[in-house]
């Protein structure tokens, strides 16, 4: 079994699979914002009907599991490395997205209609995004790693579909508004509909996802040796030192 130990005492400690992790976490965070974050998908529901939702859903929650499995078996200090790495990453690209689409094209070339489309960046959509990824990540470590205190390190699937339903709940009470409301081609109707929609997929694919949380953790524990509680944890998400 793993050894229990205080999140302050792993200063220093070698960690074989740590970089692996947040190394996913932040490919996961930039894919999703690029090829999912603006379309608006829809899916047959029996005695519903089709329902709007947005494409970023298929593959978005997977960073949240992530991160789960982040603040579990490193520490809310290393999970919160990992958020300000990728707020970072997520930044970089939107302005490297600004300068490539701006550039002027070469006569002969005419694609670049199609690449604004895909690739232009509308900066009200990237202030939304980086400001409730932050929030809903940070609000999501929070509580799982304050739960894992509070159930003595049980209850697993309690902690990570609990810190779900608070994270995303924040990413999307904050996303949706910002980005889209009052927006042309967006009705405040639709902007409720698919915030609440967003919210409680996502928090369905955590709880579908829960055996894999428990398969990656088992096994992250198992290699690293430790078992980290976060008890006298500076929770403060100004700062990036562990």
């Amino acid at each position: 079994m793993p050894a229990p130990i205080n999140a302050r005492d792993l200063t220093g400690a070698q960690l074989r699979y740590f970089d692996f992790v947040m190394a996913a976490f932040v490919a996961i965070i930039l894919l999703s914002n690029v090829i999912g974050a603006g379309k608006v998908a829809q899916i047959w529901l029996p005695g519903v009907g089709y329902w709007p939702f947005g494409a970023g859903i298929l593959f978005f929650p997977i960073s949240y599991v992530i991160g789960d499995v982040l603040t579990e078996v490193y520490g809310y200090a290393r999970a919160r490395r990992v958020i300000w790495a990728g707020s970072i990453a997520v930044l970089f690209m939107a302005f490297m997205s600004w300068v490539v689409v701006e550039l002027p094209p070469a006569p002969d070339w005419g694609n670049q209609a199609a690449y604004e489309t895909i690739f232009g960046q509308v900066p009200r959509i990237v202030f939304a995004s980086l400001c409730a990824f932050w929030a809903g990540e940070f609000v999501n470590s929070y509580v799982l790693a304050k739960m894992k205190l509070w159930t003595g390190g049980k209850r697993l699937w309690a902690r990570t579909i609990g810190s779900t339903i608070a994270g995303q709940g924040v990413d999307s009470l904050i996303f949706y508004p910002l980005a889209f409301w009052g927006a042309q081609g967006w009705t405040n109707a639709l902007v409720l509909k698919i915030l609440v929609t967003q919210w409680a997929l996502k928090v369905g694919w955590e709880v579908l996802l829960t055996p894999v949380t428990y398969l990656v953790v088992g096994f992250l524990k198992r290699r690293e040796g430790l078992d980290v509680f976060d008890e006298g944890t500076d929770f403060t998400p100004f700062r990036a030192r562990v």
